[in-house]
């Protein structure tokens, strides 16, 4: 995949997380700009280049934002990756990183990370229902430990208005999902306390977001990016 104008990436994922263990797959998330005069003709370009082996998502800028505005988990650990993760830093990419703060609202992160959360602990029910073979029991534990992920994750960006990538005591996590793979209802606990955090938690994230800095950011990318094609006599 040879995609242009990469504005951001990064390494994601297990790796990024502290879980990854022998064999485990490298997920790279990252961003990129349209030629800006691309979006002016009929046909819109593609806007998420996404391929396996290697493992790696690339959405345009603003189609990054509007997922990050919604409080989206997977595109929201972009701009918070330690830096040693970073594989392509541009200006315009520290530029987004610089105004991180002011994507996430309580609204959204509340609803998007249980909503994970609680996809993943249906997608444990599902896939323990008639017994677990070998392969299954290992998905199902990685069911487990992005549920706990994304709970403990969401509930420090709703409380704290940070967001910290990689997690404390990856061991926890790896005995969590064993639990769960063995009977899933051991994750309901979790999920039901964390459903409870979010409710009795005053956030310090303003309640919708303000999308006024990711505007003024997406503008500047246009005008950089911005080469008028000569027009035909």
């Amino acid at each position: 995949m040879t995609v242009t104008n990469i504005l951001l990436s990064g390494i994601v994922g297990s790796t990024a997380y502290g879980l990854a263990r022998p064999g485990s797959d490298v997920d790279r998330l990252g961003m990129f700009a349209t030629p800006t005069d691309e979006l002016h003709g009929l046909r819109r370009p593609q806007d998420s280049h996404v391929t396996t082996a290697p493992d790696r998502t690339l959405h345009e800028a603003a189609k990054w934002c509007r997922l990050a505005l919604g409080g989206n988990p997977t595109v929201m650990e972009l701009v918070w990756l330690p830096d040693e993760l970073y594989e392509v830093r541009t200006p315009l990419g520290d530029e987004l990183i610089a105004i991180r703060a002011t994507l996430p609202s309580a609204h959204r992160v509340r609803d998007a990370y249980l909503g994970y959360a609680t996809q993943q602990f249906r997608k444990l029910r599902n896939k323990g229902e008639g017994g677990i073979s070998a392969d299954s029991r290992k998905r199902t534990a990685k069911h487990a430990r992005h549920l706990k992920r994304l709970c403990t994750q969401g509930y420090e960006l709703y409380a704290t208005g940070t967001l910290t990538i990689r997690v404390d005591d990856p061991e926890s996590y790896h005995r969590f999902g064993e639990e769960a793979a063995a009977d899933p209802e051991n994750a309901l606990p979790l999920l039901r306390d964390f459903e409870e955090k979010f409710s009795t938690t005053r956030s310090v994230l303003p309640e919708q977001p303000d999308e006024t800095a990711a505007d003024a950011w997406l503008r500047r990318v246009r005008r950089h990016f911005y080469t008028p094609r000569d027009t035909p006599a």
